[in-house]
């Protein structure tokens, strides 16, 4: 079994669809547009198969969680993996570079990770990591 896909509610689906695209080389589909109730979407698949889904309708009401300071229980964020520690390094500087936020890291982690954690145009919270090896 695997993971088909997540689904992001945004107030930006443009800016979500390329953000994802241009760090996560991720392809979008052509948007999906149902008229009859205002709903929007992109499905970006990436090269493991999983996809997200950025969705856009009006009236969808802001989430009251603090994804930047605090953590609550659910879901709290996406992971993507790279080959090495390296491309997790360039990946931070690419991001930063660009005016992204960096949480935290880059950092080893307990469990044997290099990763950093960062925040998309949305807030949601992404993690970069690979296998740490010294």
């Amino acid at each position: 079994m695997t993971i088909d896909h997540v689904a992001i509610w945004t107030n930006q689906l443009e800016n979500m669809k390329d953000y994802y695209v241009r760090y996560f080389n991720g392809r979008a589909n052509r948007k999906y547009i149902n008229n009859d109730n205002l709903f929007e979407s992109y499905f970006v698949s990436f090269d493991s198969g999983s996809r997200i889904e950025l969705m856009h309708k009006p009236g969808i009401p802001g989430n009251l969680n603090d994804s930047v300071e605090k953590q609550y229980l659910g879901l709290i964020h996406l992971a993507f993996g790279v080959e090495n520690m390296d491309l997790v390094n360039l990946k931070l500087t690419e991001l930063a570079n660009d005016g992204y936020k960096i949480l935290r890291g880059p950092r080893k982690t307990g469990d044997g990770y290099w990763e950093f954690e960062t925040l998309d145009p949305d807030n949601n919270r992404i993690e970069v990591s690979a296998v740490f090896n010294e």
